[in-house]
């Protein structure tokens, strides 16, 4: 069995056809979409509309729950707050209803079982869809933070946009990085291929490159309120 793992597309459409793209040439049998849909891009109705045309298990991020909230103080950086506030209104205000009530309708976390491997897949954390959990936190911290919630073989999640994968005491832990802002410096379109046959297990990154400077002049072309932090993002990989 083959499944395609993707998230944090944050409105970057662009990025999002040239996944849909690849997996279509990889033959999956599954796909998981864990979160953070629409936020901070020039294209949020895009984004969702090319998710919901595929057959796909999706759950919710913390920009979603922005989206139909609004962003609260205490979530982001003092000084972020007004900007990021301006931006989940813009984002808002490209949206429907339909497209609102969407996000809001979606679950916080995903449980199956394929060929024997039993995988949980979430946001940020099982319990935390704004939580911050670094590739780089120490063993117990990792485990106790992501994988006490549910027994599983594969636990994954998005969320902080960097790509890494570990293997602590018989449980693999996998980042899928972000399909639309990577922060890892790599400035490619990033998911996880997950093969399971005959119960073992094989996970690989995808990158894939796609037109930035297309993406940097939509931000210009619909006047997006954060213009030149999100194109220096989107350019450099790096937040």
């Amino acid at each position: 069995m083959r499944i395609a793992f993707l998230s944090d597309i944050h409105g970057n459409a662009e990025a999002l056809e040239k996944v849909i793209e690849d997996i279509k040439t990889k033959h999956v049998d599954r796909i998981v979409m864990l979160g953070d849909i629409a936020y901070r891009g020039p294209e949020p109705a895009k984004s969702i509309d090319l998710i919901r045309s595929l057959t796909t298990d999706v759950i919710k991020g913390n920009a979603d729950q922005w989206v139909v909230r609004g962003v609260r103080e205490g979530e982001v950086p003092n000084q972020a707050i007004d900007i990021m506030q301006k931006e989940q209104q813009w984002t808002r205000d490209q949206l429907t209803e339909d497209h609102i009530a969407y996000l809001e309708d979606l679950p916080s976390e995903l449980s199956f079982e394929a060929d024997g491997i039993r995988i949980h897949a979430f946001h940020a954390t099982p319990d935390s869809l704004f939580d911050v959990v670094l590739p780089n936190v120490a063993d117990n911290d990792l485990l106790k933070k992501l994988t006490q919630k549910e027994e599983a073989d594969l636990y994954l999640y998005g969320h902080i946009h960097k790509a890494y994968q570990r293997t602590i005491e018989g449980k693999t832990i996998v980042n899928l990085g972000s399909v639309g802002l990577p922060f890892d410096g790599i400035a490619k379109a990033s998911y996880v291929l997950v093969d399971i046959t005959d119960g073992q297990v094989q996970t690989s990154n995808v990158r894939l490159p796609y037109d930035i400077e297309k993406v940097c002049q939509l931000y210009e072309d619909v006047s997006y309120p954060n213009i030149e932090k999100m194109q220096n993002i989107i350019r450099s990989g790096r937040n």
